[in-house]
Order: C-alpha cells, then sequence, then structure tokens
C-alpha cells in the first residue's frame, strides 16, 4: 500500500535530500508535492489532501505549529522535522508525535514512515495529532492538560491531574489512575519525569513518580515513605530526600 506525501521545509536543499531519502529507503511514499515555506504549506495540503505530511519546525515568519494552528482539519499523519528546539521535542512527546531530528538518520525515517504507514491503514483521524494541536492552541488551567499513553492496544488520552503515580519495572511504566485503572506502557520512567514536571509530579525514588495533590504525609518509620490519599506507600529515596522535602513545601 502507497500513501501520498506532502514535505514542507523552508530551504530546498532539505526537501531535495528528504525527497531523495524517501524515493531511495521508503518506496511506501509517494511524494505529490512540496512547499518551501508554512504559507505554500497550507496550499498543497488543501490541494492535494495528503495521508502524510513531512513538516519543518522553524521556518521563517510562521513555524510549523502556526500552519497547524490555520488548519481546521487534520485527518492526515505527520512527522515533524526539526535541528534543535527542546521545546517542540518535548511537546511532540507529550502528544505521541512522531519527530525526526535533523540530519536525518535513515533507519529513523525508516522506523517514523512504518508506524504512520500502520496509522494510515486504519482509517482512523489522527487523535495524537489533535491533541498536540489542543495543547498548542488551549489557554486552560494544567488540571485539564492531557497526556498520551500508548499500550498495547491503543493510546489513551489521560488528564495528568486523575494520575496519582506512575512506577517503572526496566524500560516499562505502570501508570495508577484516580479511577483505579492501571495502564502499563512501553516506555522508562525518565521520560515522564520531564514530560510531568511542570505537573505537580515529584520523582521521590529511581522506580517511582508521584503526583503531589495525592501525598497525604511523610513517614519515616521504617525509612522514608509518602503515605498517598489511596492508601498506597511509595518510598523516597535517600539520594531524592532533600529534592521531595522542597517540592512538597512549595504546595
Amino acid at each position: 500500500m502507497s500513501i501520498s506525501a506532502v514535505l514542507i521545509d523552508d530551504e530546498k536543499h532539505n526537501l531535495d535530500n528528504l525527497q531523495e531519502l524517501l524515493y531511495a529507503y521508503c518506496p511506501q511514499i509517494t511524494v505529490c508535492a512540496a512547499a518551501l515555506g508554512a504559507d505554500e504549506g497550507v496550499s498543497i495540503i488543501l490541494k492535494h489532501q495528503p495521508e502524510l505530511v513531512f513538516l519543518d519546525i522553524q521556518m521563517p515568519n510562521k513555524t510549523g505549529f502556526d500552519l497547524l494552528r490555520g488548519l481546521s482539519n487534520y485527518d492526515f499523519e505527520v512527522i515533524f522535522v526539526t535541528a534543535f528546539d527542546n521545546y517542540a521535542i518535548q511537546a511532540m512527546r507529550f502528544a505521541a508525535v512522531d519527530y525526526l531530528l535533523k540530519p536525518i538518520d535513515i533507519n529513523e525515517l525508516q522506523a517514523a514512515v512504518d508506524r504512520a504507514v500502520k496509522k494510515c491503514r486504519l482509517k482512523v483521524q489522527n487523535q495524537q495529532l489533535e491533541n498536540l494541536i489542543h495543547l498548542l492552541k488551549s489557554q486552560q488551567n494544567k488540571e485539564d492538560q492531557r497526556i498520551a499513553l500508548t499500550t498495547l492496544k491503543e493510546t489513551r488520552f489521560v488528564k495528568t491531574s486523575g494520575i496519582i503515580r506512575c512506577e517503572s519495572s526496566n524500560n516499562y511504566s505502570t501508570f495508577f489512575l484516580q479511577d483505579g485503572e492501571e495502564l502499563l506502557v512501553s516506555k522508562p520512567i525518565y521520560e515522564y519525569e520531564e514530560i510531568l514536571k511542570d505537573y505537580g509530579f515529584i520523582r521521590c525514588h529511581q522506580s517511582h513518580l508521584v503526583n503531589k495533590k495525592f501525598v497525604k504525609s511523610w513517614k519515616k518509620e521504617y525509612g522514608d515513605h509518602l503515605l498517598l490519599f489511596n492508601g498506597t506507600e511509595v518510598p523516597v529515596s535517600r539520594s531524592k530526600k532533600d529534592e521531595v522535602k522542597r517540592a512538597l513545601d512549595t504546595g
């Protein structure tokens, strides 16, 4: 199955390089158009109705995010291409959207394309991209922000305020939700520490990340533990002790 794609970047040599890589290593992609910049990019998206868009983030006048804000429908997959924008990478991790770093690595390109092709075959609207646009557009309270958690069966969009804690086991993490549900995702806990640190979460132990609003007390009997309102006790490691105290003291 071949899927249609458009390429958007503000530098022609980047467009030419990406097109050559796709032709050589991703035969399932048919490039139907390329655009220099965001305004031209909107035009080719509306004209060609692609299934996949390769989108540069850092472009003059309008960024790739600005381009997406200007669209009303997101019935295509997006693979972002960026040089070094740390904020963009964090936002894309938060929304579970694919990105490639320049210069483009062939293996990463093939893996991202394979994921996009699988999503296109399912013929479902790209909820991950909608979630990213929601994050970019909204000025809402952090209590209403959502994070994408990808399990073996689905990608769930969960409010950060409804996550009690996260516990790691090797390269897997289990999220414990306020409604009692548990979600197992195949990512290590350190990735979520970076994403959730601005939403009231504390890394109290190598294997534990806790939403501080669910912390009831600090127990010192038989070692330091955080007692949560649901009765769970979470250990506090010696190396994290001062950091956790500071975080709890600041509210």
